[in-house]
């Protein structure tokens, strides 16, 4: 019920700043949780940062003064704004979207597994 698809990847060097945007969009309308996930190769799927519909949002300890979560409900998009960058964020970044019935702690701790719907993902490589 929910597609979604994110942008704004790219290359960056180390200490740069990168802003990703997700679009999302349902057929109904929903109380939807919002996340954002990102997985580097070897690595399972990590939690970076979720957000939910009333804009309670939570963290991964890895990312906390560094991203911002945030959400534009009217424009149904999602944006993780991500600054002081280091290499060890290159990953494939990807927003997730459903309706869990979960602690949005919970659901970042999981590693997005309870959201039903996924984009595509953008790649962002940070360089040293």
């Amino acid at each position: 019920q929910v597609e979604l698809a994110e942008s704004g990847g790219g290359s960056v060097e180390a200490g740069g700043s990168l802003k990703l945007s997700c679009t999302y969009s349902s057929r109904f309308y929903s109380r939807l949780c919002l996340g954002w996930f990102r997985q580097a190769p070897g690595q399972e799927r990590e939690g970076v940062a979720v957000i939910d519909s009333s804009g309670r949002s939570v963290y991964s300890d890895s990312v906390k003064g560094r991203f911002t979560i945030s959400r534009d409900n009217a424009e149904n998009t999602l944006y993780l704004q991500m600054s002081d960058l280091n290499p060890e964020d290159t990953a494939m970044y990807y927003c997730a979207a459903d309706t869990p019935h979960l602690a949005i702690s919970l659901v970042l701790e999981r590693g997005g597994r309870d959201l039903g719907y996924w984009g595509q993902g953008t790649q962002v490589t940070v360089s040293s």
